[in-house]
């Protein structure tokens, strides 16, 4: 095989094999279920510390099958999930004991990290075959499609088995001339184990979660955890009234709402429309973000509420579908919206998290008709409730009715918040009022609704810490004295810009078309599409000097600062594509015009690219400041680390022994 063919497979199973570890172990273990750039992080250092190896005299890239086999086989043995049979608690596999998370996590970092770091070894090795560009061009086609092929097989609803057959070949293909025996084992050992996780009736494999559904019981109820957590349940209608009360308590404040026309968001399984239905609902949209949770209950529910006439099914997320829509609604609900999934490894966004901020509550005003009524129900904190009881308050100008589903969970903890139009179109008995402990709302800046304040919380901080010395220990161990890569110091500075620029736009994305895996992937087949297009310009032309390129980034990000992006959404959708393409990736261009012409002319491409993804890692660990300041102002950031990039530009770099 080429060598160009060797390091393009070998680039394209590096991000393969990230993307499927940040989403299996997550299915795996739910201790990563609010922490998924755990994994992420571990990526960036194993990748990293895999290229400061390339000056090792023994190539250990070989022992990639083994390593990735033993992880497979460590999270196959010690998964975490959530009981329910005896109280909540934490059971591993058959139901025994769990490994607590202090034990778990780290392993799993560190095993990952181990994976990693001998996959990127090969590629590493592969890079020094070619001059840098010529490298970092194969290494990003090879990212690409890497990209494609997992986003295809997530769109089919592959299970982990397929996953490792992509592995495999990849793998059987690179290292076929120089096989063994081990080599041969470890193939064959990670299929059948990640074989042995696809076999069971009851997994499904949704874009974003492992779906289990349970077989019915006496009563018809069918539980559906997602990722080892309990998430929802079918209820047939008569059982639901007295199990679960709070789905009929806001139709007991709409009057003479005729109920032309009902919007359900989060419609899951089918339980709230089949609600909406009971209670006289002429005409249901029903949304829900999960195609495979939507398919269940379509196949499953008792009373089949998703094949009655009166009602459309939309896939797709609830804030986008309020935006591009222009229908109105006698009631809007956002029934249990509550993913318990964040919308990818590089931020700390869920996948409803934009539904909860006050611009998305004025949105729901607007879509209501004369005399309509919104609700939305939960299991939340009671601090949680007042938060969202102060948005809707901001947003219609006057406080919902508030009931409290009481109950074993203690107050506000099982609630419904409903409120009208106008304030006389429902009756109320029990109307919300603020207290001086009242949070502050979530803004689309600011999208964390579950967050008590503008705080990282005590285990990120302590996790995250515990990260860097680590990673500092391990890079200092496997590269050498960290002055060997003092002259790569800009790029350090650029790869942690670079990783909070990509995080920036994935949530901007997710704002403006949505919080679906389809626009995620999109957002990062765009970036590398737009590196590749950079790396060709680099190659074939000749750069302005540096100073005009930082000129020209830094005026980019001051355009994307002064344009707020909640600005956009009023936009029609192929405007509003516009202007985001154009916002968002004439950074991401410009920033790899800089990056190129740094790296095409540097004296060990592997030191300085090593360099480059530990400042991806540590832009990693920065992401969580946006818990603090925001999204947007993650842009100042990014424009403080190109600054000390430029300051730090033109170091004398030695050559490798």
């Amino acid at each position: 095989m080429r060598d160009s063919w060797r390091l393009f497979l070998m680039s394209f199973l590096m991000l393969f094999v990230e993307l499927v570890l940040i989403r299996w172990t997550a299915a795996s273990v739910v201790y990563l279920a609010y922490f998924s750039n755990f994994v992420l992080l571990a990526s960036f250092l194993g990748i990293g510390v895999g290229f400061l190896r390339v000056g090792a005299k023994t190539d250990r890239s070989g022992r990639a099958p083994a390593a990735l086999a033993g992880f497979v086989l460590f999270v196959t043995l010690f998964p975490v999930s959530v009981s329910q049979s005896q109280g909540r608690h934490f059971s591993g596999l058959f139901g025994m004991f769990a490994l607590p998370i202090w034990v778990t996590l780290p392993l799993i970092f560190g095993g990952v990290a181990v994976v990693m770091a001998l996959i990127a070894e090969g590629v590493a090795r592969l890079f020094g075959l070619f001059e840098p560009l010529e490298a970092y061009r194969l290494d990003i086609a090879g990212s690409l499609v890497g990209i494609t092929a997992f986003s295809a097989l997530s769109f089919l609803g592959a299970p982990p088995v397929a996953w490792a057959v992509v592995i495999v070949a990849v793998l059987w293909a690179v290292v076929r001339p120089n096989v063994t025996p081990r080599t041969v084992i470890a193939l064959l050992a990670l299929v059948l184990l990640l074989a042995a996780g696809s076999v069971s009736p009851h997994d499904h494999w949704s874009p974003y979660y492992r779906v289990t559904a349970s077989s019915p019981s006496s009563e018809g109820i069918i539980s559906i955890k997602v990722n080892g957590l309990p998430h929802q349940s079918i209820v047939p209608i008569d059982l639901l009234k007295t199990m679960q009360p709070f789905y009929f308590q806001p139709y007991d404040h709409l009057g003479s709402n005729p109920l032309r026309n009902v919007l359900v968001v989060g419609a899951g399984n089918g339980n709230d429309v089949a609600v909406a239905l009971r209670m006289g609902a002429q005409h249901v949209d029903a949304v829900e973000i999960d195609p495979v949770i939507q398919a269940i209950g379509r196949d499953q529910h008792p009373n089949h509420p998703y094949q009655d006439p009166r009602v459309t099914a939309h896939i797709g997320d609830g804030r986008a579908f309020l935006e591009r829509t222009d229908t109105t609604y006698d009631l809007i609900i956002f029934a249990l919206p509550d993913s318990l999934t964040l919308v990818s490894g590089q931020s700390s966004l869920r996948l409803e998290s934009y539904l909860f901020t006050v611009e998305s509550m004025r949105s729901v005003r607007d879509h209501l008709s004369p005399g309509g009524a919104f609700t939305m129900y939960n299991y939340y904190r009671p601090d949680v409730f007042d938060r969202f009881a102060a948005t809707i308050t901001q947003a219609f100008g006057h406080p919902p009715c508030i009931d409290d589903g009481g109950g074993t969970l203690g107050p506000r903890q099982q609630a419904v918040l409903t409120v009208g139009l106008a304030i006389d179109d429902i009756s109320c008995s029990t109307t919300w009022s603020a207290s001086t402990t009242t949070p502050s709302v979530a803004t689309d800046d600011h999208p964390f609704p579950y967050l008590q304040g503008r705080t990282i919380p005590q285990f990120y901080l302590v996790s995250l810490l515990l990260i860097l010395l680590g990673s500092a220990v391990v890079v200092r161990t496997f590269g050498g004295p960290f002055r060997e890569m003092r002259p790569f110091a800009d790029l350090f500075f650029m790869g942690v810009a670079f990783l909070l620029l990509e995080t920036k736009n994935v949530v901007q994305f997710a704002l403006l078309f949505g919080t679906t895996w389809f626009v995620n992937a999109l957002v990062f087949a765009g970036i590398l599409l737009a590196v590749l297009a950079a790396v060709a310009v680099a190659r074939r032309a000749t750069l302005p000097p540096p100073w005009v390129l930082f000129t020209a980034l830094a005026l980019s990000l001051v355009v994307a600062w002064a344009v707020p992006q909640e600005s956009l959404l009023s936009l029609a959708m192929v405007p509003r594509f516009v202007a985001a393409i154009g916002l968002a990736f004439a950074p991401v261009f410009l920033a790899n015009l800089v990056f190129a012409q740094r790296f095409k002319d540097v004296a060990s491409a592997t030191v300085a690219f090593g360099a480059n993804l530990l400042g991806a890692m540590v832009g990693g660990v920065l992401e969580y400041g946006a818990l603090v300041v925001g999204y947007r102002a993650l842009l100042i950031v990014v424009a403080i680390m190109y600054l000390l990039a430029f300051l730090t530009r033109g170091g004398r770099e030695s050559a490798p022994a």
